[in-house]
């Protein structure tokens, strides 16, 4: 079935400084120049999958900032619709301040802001959560809001667990594809972080969800679901900056599962979007449109 994508999670502005290397532990290293992008894991990954010419809405909150105008200007102008984006009046939008290392490695603290207001209401208040073919939700927001949109949506529902936390049963038995990292995925399961696609499956293969994709960087990423595991390797690129790769790869996975395609399909053009996204520096600005994911190496669906 085709069909259109619904986002609730996360807007932030990032602040990103470039360094040779990221600092350790009570350690000041000296930076580049501060630079201010639209951000968020809910906004990245909604603009992600409208990049790649999917029709997607957005439910969140910003604040009555200059940073709010500016996260509802990238929505607008990337062609998500930010009609369901709540202005809340007196907080300020979500921040997160991003340092990036010259491999393109990076840390990154977020302050919510105006993100910790969106709330069950705003879900209900969104038809577009009913309507959609897939509903993508992060953990950026309320867990309380996650849970309402998880029940809401009328389609399939994909949940990028980050940043982790424990998961109600629930939850999980609502989420027909579970997304996450490493480490996520060995906070989620119990067990040490995974060095092999090996240890990647027997831990995924503890998880209730219905299938969990587990994005493994350099190495692609894993699908685990009926009992059956798959590896879909990655795209080799030299990376500038890997901050948007993880939301890349949801939006990707999003629109293709929107468009009709089985997971494993998705999952194959989910890697090539993450790994266009880390040729350029900046979280929505690096996302790739069709055209840019035609140029890098090995077939499209590959």
């Amino acid at each position: 079935m085709q069909g259109s994508v619904a986002v609730v999670g996360s807007l932030n502005l990032d602040l990103v400084i470039r360094v040779a290397e990221l600092p350790g532990p009570g350690e000041t290293v000296r930076g580049g120049d501060l630079f201010r992008y639209p951000g968020g894991k809910g906004a990245n990954q909604a603009v992600a999958a409208a990049r790649l010419g999917r029709r997607v809405a957005m439910v969140g909150c910003v604040g009555d900032d200059q940073a709010g105008r500016e996260l509802l200007a990238s929505l607008a102008a990337a062609g998500v619709d930010g009609s369901r984006v709540r202005v809340v009046e007196g907080v300020p939008s979500g921040t997160a301040c991003v340092t990036v290392s010259e491999d393109g490695e990076n840390q990154i603290v977020v302050s919510p802001g105006a993100n910790a207001r969106l709330t069950p209401d705003d879900v209900a208040a969104a038809p577009a959560v009913r309507a959609a073919a897939v509903t993508l939700l992060q953990l950026e927001v309320p867990l309380e809001t996650v849970a309402a949109a998880a029940r809401t949506a009328g389609g399939r529902v994909v949940l990028n667990p980050a940043p982790v936390r424990a998961l109600p049963a629930e939850l999980l038995g609502r989420i027909d594809v579970l997304v996450p990292n490493r480490v996520e995925l060995a906070r989620l399961a119990g067990g040490p972080v995974p060095r092999t696609v090996q240890e990647a499956a027997g831990l995924a293969g503890r998880l209730a969800a219905r299938a969990v994709v587990v994005t493994l960087g350099a190495d692609g990423a894993l699908v685990v679901g009926d009992g059956r595991a798959n590896h879909v390797p990655a795209v080799p690129v030299r990376p500038v900056d890997t901050t948007a790769a993880g939301d890349a790869f949801c939006g990707g996975l999003a629109d293709a599962l929107a468009g009709g395609a089985d997971l494993k399909e998705a999952v194959r053009r989910a890697v090539r979007v993450a790994a266009a996204a880390c040729l350029r520096q900046g979280a929505q600005a690096s996302l790739p449109t069709p055209a840019e994911l035609a140029t890098l190496p090995g077939p499209p669906g590959g």
